[in-house]
């Protein structure tokens, strides 16, 4: 397939990211040039601090880009009104939600809010969409809980479920399994990857989970102090990208293992 005929959903031209204050403005990441397609799973990687949450609110829209510009299905990102972006990109923060009675079913339903009308009744479609999105996620027995009564695992999988209720092409999440162990963990890469393969969105997650990113992701995008790297998990390490991200004296990476492993002190 050439470049022409991809579907690109999301792409990026110089971009750089950070924040601005009335008196100066700080660069977290600069000259960011990316192009994801349609129908992949992209994993965010890079140390804490390097940008990958600032990069992800950037071409979300949450904040405004230093330069540059982003593009969703070749439209400008700033021509987007706030309702058309709702129903073209959806986001999973990190942030713990407010206190509410709120269902798991009412709060899956919230993903339909960019569809709803003034008084956010749900029509029969947004109900099936619901139903879709919880089923998809295997949820369904905790459609009646309250949502603080359940566990981050079952919690992230609820706001995975509210995200595609919401029925974007993109979905984008920051750090999903930031409060899980290592079993919800894999179970939640493994749902991503699944959602992929069976809807056909298009995925992109920050994580630190680098090892299960590089089995399970389509594609990766790693920052670095000096570069920027994207492509397929073996294209990076052609490239050694792998070796600036961590402290090379605790871990190192392992081209044949494709994965890093801990440097045993003698």
């Amino acid at each position: 397939m050439n470049h022409l005929e991809k579907h690109i959903v999301l792409k990026t031209e110089n971009l750089s990211v950070g924040y601005r204050t009335k008196k100066q403005q700080t660069v977290v990441v600069s000259d960011i040039n990316i192009a994801i397609e349609k129908g992949k799973f992209i994993a965010l990687l890079g140390k804490n601090g390097i940008g990958k949450s600032t990069l992800l609110r950037t071409i979300s829209k949450v904040q405004k880009p230093l330069k540059g510009n982003v593009f969703i299905n070749q439209k400008n990102i700033n021509a987007y009104s706030h309702l058309e972006l709702a129903t073209s990109l959806s986001l999973v923060l990190t942030e713990r939600l407010p206190e509410s009675q709120l269902s798991v079913f009412e709060l899956v339903a919230l993903g339909r809010q960019p569809y709803t009308n003034w008084i956010d009744t749900l029509s029969e479609q947004d109900i099936k969409k619901v139903d879709w999105a919880i089923e998809q996620t295997q949820i369904e027995h905790l459609k009646k809980k309250r949502f603080y009564e359940l566990s981050d695992g079952q919690l992230q999988r609820v706001l995975i479920a509210r995200a595609l209720a919401q029925d974007t092409e993109i979905i984008i999440l920051d750090e999903p399994t930031a409060h899980l162990d290592i079993h919800h963990t894999i179970k939640i890469f493994s749902l991503l990857k699944k959602l992929v393969e069976t809807t056909q969105k298009t995925i992109i997650i920050s994580t630190h989970e680098v090892n299960l990113a590089i089995q399970l992701s389509k594609e990766l995008i790693l920052l670095s102090d000096k570069k920027m790297y994207s492509g397929t998990s073996k294209e990076l390490i052609k490239q050694d990208a792998f070796s600036s991200l961590f402290p090379s004296e605790l871990i190192n990476f392992n081209p044949k293992l494709e994965q890093f492993v801990i440097i045993k002190n003698n």
